[in-house]
């Protein structure tokens, strides 16, 4: 094999690593049978969330895999696949989720999050969860819940004398 080949190879190898170091979460998608535009539509959504689209090799991803130890994603990188890296946990695969409803050319078949290799059904269950903001939320109204409830006793106790 020529050279310059197999460093480029190595060198998009190298990169691969490295994105799958930085994103908390990646999603192996099947793209087969969407247009132009439809992957452009989902592209220009994943970049709102701060969230890429890229297609590789599935032999270099493997290779990427290997190296990080990851190997069980492998069974996964078989046809056509795209890659969506995301910064966030959960919103590449919410976005992924709303737009394979939506497009059913676009399947989800697996993901790596936070480290975890996930089928299909479990990148749909991380898609359901709120976001982060959301989560916050939630915990503040429970950490508040015994003190409201205890305010409102207190006054109904000054209200009712």
């Amino acid at each position: 094999m020529n050279q310059t080949i197999l460093a480029s190879k190595k060198e998009v190898v190298a990169n691969l690593v490295d994105k799958f170091n930085t994103s908390k979460s990646v999603v192996v998608v099947e793209y087969r049978g969407l247009t132009v535009s439809e992957i452009s539509e989902l592209r220009k959504q994943l970049r709102e969330v701060n969230a890429s689209l890229s297609v590789y090799k599935n032999t270099l991803v493997q290779k990427a895999n290997d190296s990080l130890g990851h190997e069980e994603l492998d069974q996964y990188l078989t046809g056509s696949n795209a890659y969506v890296f995301c910064s966030d946990v959960i919103a590449g695969p919410k976005v992924l989720a709303k737009f394979a409803k939506k497009n059913k050319k676009l399947g989800i078949k697996a993901g790596l999050i936070e480290g975890t290799v996930m089928d299909a059904d479990g990148v749909k269950e991380v898609a359901k969860l709120p976001g982060r903001e959301g989560l916050i939320s939630m915990f503040l109204s429970c950490l508040q819940a015994p003190i409201r409830s205890f305010a409102c006793t207190v006054k109904a106790v000054a209200d009712s004398k």
